[in-house]
């Protein structure tokens, strides 16, 4: 299935501007996410084999999850069980609505299986998000892996009000979703990474934890919260929230981060509750070139996604399974391509992985295809366990 990808649909995809392919194909899996039978179509085609794991607190059926950025809007939701994802991470989001960096800000970089993007955290805003979600739950189409939301900086607040516009994002979805990521590593939002010092990053999740304190709004019983919603009184399902029950939060770093900068906000774990770290977001480096179209791609500007970041990616997941013993769950991204490259990632001391270029350039069947290569090498190792394989190899 990958190879007629590759060979048929790919290259009359890539013919095409990359932003636009991108928006045609998320409006399809929308029409496809609507309806039940065309989700179990591509389900009968797509489905990925059972490999289960348990993280944050939370059973994955496989651990392959669709990367942030991917699905900004929530729109195709519940298309990514169907294209066998074991979890979905919607977002980034930001308090404000906004629409982005001016087009063109999305660029292949075609010879070294690469993006580059500059999209500024084009998204509809923390309330359109909680709208979208709910709608999912009232029409019955809310998936059975387990979701994330990537929260991030609104371009017009200063840094100053950082932690503010964090925490009103995170109230207001709170308890849409599983777990949530802390994005402070895009490189797309002026001087969003300075949000990776320390204190300032402190700042942020210190306000985070007072919004998992506060009271939850609405009537509360013993077994079910009901939660005041815009124009409904949407009942959450009593399995999935628990007033008493935190969410996981997590970081996103940057692979630019020197070791020293990455220990700093390990530090941070223990006293702000970090659950894990997702590692890595996309690089502003550029690798050396020969190719003359390919160097004038690489002179956009941008965050660099893909087969070249691989290598920085999984050398951050090594250092931080490391630094904090194997305690601190990490989510892999950055360059995976194949079930040879997650096996890297894994047993660097990645319990999760996430995908994003490697779904473009491999296409729908490449959860399928990691996964059962996955099997394929625990069953050769003599491995019945995924989590005995995270950080493995030294």
């Amino acid at each position: 299935m990958s190879w007629l990808y590759r060979r048929l649909v790919r290259p009359v995809l890539f013919a095409q501007e990359a932003e636009q392919v991108h928006e045609r194909t998320l409006r399809a899996l929308g029409w496809i996410s609507r309806h039940q039978l065309a989700c179990d179509a591509f389900e009968s085609f797509y489905s990925a084999p059972a490999l289960p794991i348990e993280v944050l607190g939370l059973k994955f059926p496989n651990p392959i999850g669709v990367a942030a950025g991917m699905d900004k809007y929530a729109n195709a939701l519940p298309a990514w069980e169907a294209l066998g994802f074991g979890f979905s991470e919607l977002g980034g989001v930001t308090w404000h609505p906004q629409p982005g960096n001016p087009a063109p800000r999305l660029f292949r970089v075609i010879p070294d299986e690469a993006i580059i993007n500059r999209m500024g955290f084009n998204n509809p805003g923390a309330q359109a998000l909680q709208e979208k979600l709910i709608q999912w739950r009232g029409l019955g189409r809310w998936p059975h892996h387990p979701v994330g939301i990537n929260l991030g900086k609104s371009k017009v607040t200063p840094l100053a009000q950082a932690p503010e516009d964090y925490a009103n994002s995170f109230r207001l979805l709170r308890f849409h979703a599983d777990f949530f990521v802390v994005n402070v590593s895009s490189p797309n939002t002026p001087g969003l990474r300075q949000l990776q010092d320390k204190s300032a990053l402190d700042e942020i999740l210190a306000a985070i934890q007072e919004v998992q304190a506060e009271p939850v709004p609405g009537q509360v019983s013993s077994d079910r919260v009901s939660l005041p919603q815009p124009g409904t009184n949407f009942p959450l399902p009593s399995t999935l929230y628990h007033r008493s029950s935190p969410k996981p939060i997590l970081v996103k770093v940057s692979p630019d981060l020197s070791f020293e900068a990455l220990d700093e906000i390990l530090e941070l774990a223990a006293s702000r509750s970090i659950a894990g770290v997702v590692a890595t977001n996309t690089t502003t480096t550029r690798p050396e070139t020969s190719d003359e179209w390919s160097g004038r791609i690489y002179g956009e500007t941008g965050g660099l996604s893909g087969k070249p970041l691989r290598a920085r990616s999984t050398e951050i997941i090594r250092h931080i399974h490391q630094r904090t013993l194997g305690k601190l769950a990490i989510v892999g991204v950055g360059g995976i391509f194949n079930a040879k490259d997650a096996w890297e990632k894994i047993t660097a001391g990645a319990s999760l992985l996430q995908l994003y270029t490697g779904l473009v350039y491999e296409g729908p069947s490449i959860v399928s295809d990691i996964v059962r290569g996955l099997l394929t090498k625990m069953e050769a190792e003599g491995i019945s366990d995924i989590r005995k394989v995270s950080g493995s190899l030294k």
